[in-house]
């Protein structure tokens, strides 16, 4: 009997949450317990809050102690959710002593959580005393920025801690006065140190970087740091690919594992980094990082690439435009694939990579059918006005949609400046400026200004497109109405007389 109590008490211990639970009741009497808390606000059904769940979780218990984490269920505490304008889920809220102060936007991660709140945890930048305080700061797996002040009044150091706390969401900030480490750093009365982490050190660039500027501003800080915190080739995580998006990147995906296997890891990146030094010093434009490829699987196959399997890395380009490219020669050890596909890349000799359906033979339908090969010829055709829709095959909205876009492509059959066309945007690259988050999305692209289509936002009616094509159209529109109308009076006459 004893040994069936202890089983159960093991078993209830085993399934306590690190997750504190708050309802309509305690909400506001709880809340401000404590200096930081992460708020989930959730449904039990769905399937976004179940898969965040185990992450959510381990996270809890990794920062215990340091942060919390609650959650708080709508279907049952309709109140409190409904206060803080919660419309979707899950809704992640951050509140300091028991105010909100914004949404979370981190990583869905455990550790993306944890890196996220730690930096947000205390101030925004941690005083250190001694040398074994910054040795310690440094040590961590992530980039480290020091400020290092003679007098901690000064301008400078103000300076420095407006920059800290407009960045501490993406780095770690920390801060002394003792002469002697100013002193052991080489800095006089003010300076800022970054030092990359230590598990990324190399050869070709130095672990540490000092801010030359001669005078202290905020903003000068925050550029120093942005400009020098990746260095040559960065380790990209869903941490930071956010702050890698934005510029034309190289990215070399492979069984990157700094826990596992730090040595394995370098090896190839230091094999990338060789190659990019030498294009960065000819003043090259183009920034550079490591990925695993595993992590990256959905990154990886947009480039129809299989990572799944093989030591040698994959390699892709793609341009702050979107223009993507691929290496297909295979990775060599010296470097030298990389280095030629490099070179051919920056003369222009790579072929830009489509993903793309095969272009349909016959395309004589009332719809168009596009694909990332043909989209450019149909829709970037001057002299026409084409209506897009971009769907997904298993898009329930989408398939509502179909008989009605269809009817509407035979009624402006016809129409020789009216082209109707349909994309299947998981299938083929949507180029720019189209952008497409959800299905259906549906665009008009104006005949003589191709780079300024419009975001169609009316009804899903025939008559709602019909009206819009009116209104928008370059030329009178060509429509079919009537002719359907007389043939559909004929097939009615015919069907009375066999009645008849």
């Amino acid at each position: 009997m004893l040994r069936l109590i202890f089983l159960a008490a093991l078993a209830g211990f085993s399934r306590a949450s690190d997750v504190l639970e708050y309802t309509d009741d305690d909400f506001e009497s709880r809340i401000g317990s404590h200096e930081l808390v992460l708020v989930e606000f959730f449904a039990p059904w769905c399937g976004h809050c179940k898969r965040l769940a185990p992450e959510y979780e381990a996270a809890a218990t990794r920062l215990k102690g340091t942060v919390a984490l609650a959650k708080v269920d709508c279907t049952a505490n309709g109140n409190i959710c409904s206060k803080y304008g919660v419309s979707g889920y899950p809704t992640l809220k951050i509140f300091r002593d028991g105010e909100e102060t914004g949404p979370y936007d981190g990583p869905r991660t455990a550790d993306g959580i944890v890196s996220f709140l730690k930096k947000q945890a205390g101030p925004s930048s941690v005083e250190l005393k001694a040398d074994e305080d910054l040795k310690k700061f440094i040590a961590d797996q992530d980039a480290s920025v020091i400020g290092l002040f003679a007098d901690d009044k000064s301008t400078a150091q103000v300076e420095f801690l407006k920059a800290a706390s407009a960045l501490r969401d993406n780095y770690r900030f920390a801060h002394t006065n003792s002469e002697a480490l100013l002193s052991s750093y080489g800095v006089g009365a003010e300076g800022v140190l970054l030092f990359r982490p230590p598990r990324l050190n190399n050869k070709f660039e130095e672990s540490s970087v000092k801010f030359s500027e001669d005078k202290f501003t905020s903003n000068k800080v925050k550029r120093f740091i942005q400009d020098n915190i990746f260095g040559i080739c960065p380790h990209m995580t869903d941490d930071n690919k956010d702050q890698l998006k934005g510029k034309d990147l190289l990215v070399a995906y492979y069984d990157v594992d700094y826990e596992k296997n730090p040595k394995g890891s370098n090896y190839w990146r230091n094999r990338v980094m060789k190659v990019a030094k030498g294009f960065l010093d000819q003043g090259k434009s183009l920034s550079f990082a490591v990925a695993n490829k595993n992590a990256f699987s959905h990154d990886v196959s947009e480039f129809g690439l299989d990572g799944s399997s093989g030591e040698l890395p994959v390699v892709t380009i793609r341009t702050a435009k979107g223009d993507k490219y691929v290496m297909r020669e295979e990775f060599s050890r010296d470097g030298a694939a990389l280095e030629r596909f490099l070179q051919d890349y920056f003369n222009g000799r790579v072929k830009r990579y489509l993903k793309s359906e095969p272009v349909p033979e016959n395309n004589d339908g009332p719809v168009k059918v596009l694909v990332a090969e043909n989209f450019d010829s149909i829709v970037n055709d001057d002299s026409k006005d084409v209506l897009i829709e971009f769907y997904a095959p298993w898009c329930g909205h989408c398939k509502s949609l179909e008989p009605k876009y269809n009817e509407l492509g035979e009624k402006l059959a016809n129409d020789p400046n009216v082209v109707i066309a349909k994309m299947d945007a998981t299938a083929n690259d949507v180029p720019p400026p189209f952008e497409v988050s959800g299905f259906p999305t549906i665009y008009f692209s104006p005949a003589g200004r191709k780079m300024n289509p419009k975001k169609y936002e009316g009804g899903r009616e025939v008559s709602d497109f019909a009206a819009y094509l009116k209104k928008e159209a370059s030329n009178p529109l060509v429509m079919q109405e009537e002719s359907k109308k007389k043939k559909k009076k004929k097939d009615d006459e015919e069907d009375e007389k066999i009645e008849l």
